[in-house]
């Protein structure tokens, strides 16, 4: 495997029982793409993501990450190089806890950091609030900061453990739209300050794909409908068969928007 992966995914099957979650999914992302990933609900992108951090088993295939073979390998190490930016971990950190405790508690992928935060540590997760714009943030405690500010906490949280991929799960559901715009023009400086850092960002709404963004990859049942650079994969005929609709995608500055043809019967 070229050093240039960061997973690889061959003929990767996910079953569960006479069920077939993932069917044959081959997909790699190399360094230095940064990847949204769309499809409509239940298209497989929760699957595929417990896949990537290896709490879904797999059924048949190959499964690499960073040159490592799921099977061969301590996937309890290899998780501290995912970090993950969703709300099943955001709702599981203490209230009381303060935001330079979340950002270190990333070192030894914990939630909810316990005891006194060594020295070298603590220096370390004030760096990274810095580079997260958040250092004014570090002795906040969780339930008073916002959501967009949560998000970015969780960004320093995986730094703080030198991840090599973060994948965002729906990063701005619940941000109003000024909030969900300073957090997409945070990322956009977020992947360009971090070469090394593969970002999967998981969305339904086009208009959150940003510039940084490289690589599309759309599911549909389970499958892989179309994946590749952004400006092949991302077009009308694509979308419209993933959502199953007549969709026309639209884009303006670097920026997408999508208008939807619907028939509306009227009953007389």
């Amino acid at each position: 495997m070229s050093h240039s992966n960061i997973i690889r995914l061959s003929k990767v099957t996910v079953r569960r029982g006479s069920r077939t979650i993932l069917d044959s999914i081959n997909w790699t992302v190399k360094q230095g793409q940064h990847w949204v990933i769309l499809g409509a609900n239940g298209a497989g992108k929760t699957s595929l993501l417990n896949t990537l951090t290896a709490y879904l088993t797999i059924s048949q295939g190959e499964f690499e990450l960073l040159g490592y073979k799921y099977g061969t390998s301590d996937w309890r190490e290899l998780r501290k190089k995912i970090g993950v930016v969703s709300d099943s971990i955001l709702n599981k950190i203490n209230f009381h806890e303060t935001c330079i405790e979340t950002v270190a508690s990333g070192k030894q992928a914990m939630i909810n950091y316990w005891g006194r935060i060594p020295q070298e540590e603590h220096d370390r997760a004030i760096e990274i609030l810095s580079k997260i714009e958040c250092e004014h943030l570090a002795e906040r405690r969780w339930g008073s900061v916002s959501e967009g500010e949560k998000q970015r906490i969780l960004i320093g949280r995986a730094l703080m453990a030198d991840a090599r991929v973060l994948i965002l799960d729906e990063p701005c559901a619940g941000l109003d739209p000024v909030a969900r715009e300073n957090f997409l023009a945070f990322l956009n400086r977020l992947a360009q300050d971090n070469r090394a850092l593969a970002l999967l960002f998981v969305t339904h709404h086009v208009e959150e794909i940003m510039p940084f963004l490289s690589h599309v990859l759309i599911m549909k049942d389970g499958k892989i409908l179309a994946a590749g650079k952004k400006e092949k994969v991302l077009i009308s005929a694509t979308l419209s068969k993933a959502f199953d609709t007549d969709i026309e995608l639209c884009r303006e500055n670097s920026r997408y928007s999508i208008s939807i043809k619907t028939q509306i019967d009227v009953v007389l």
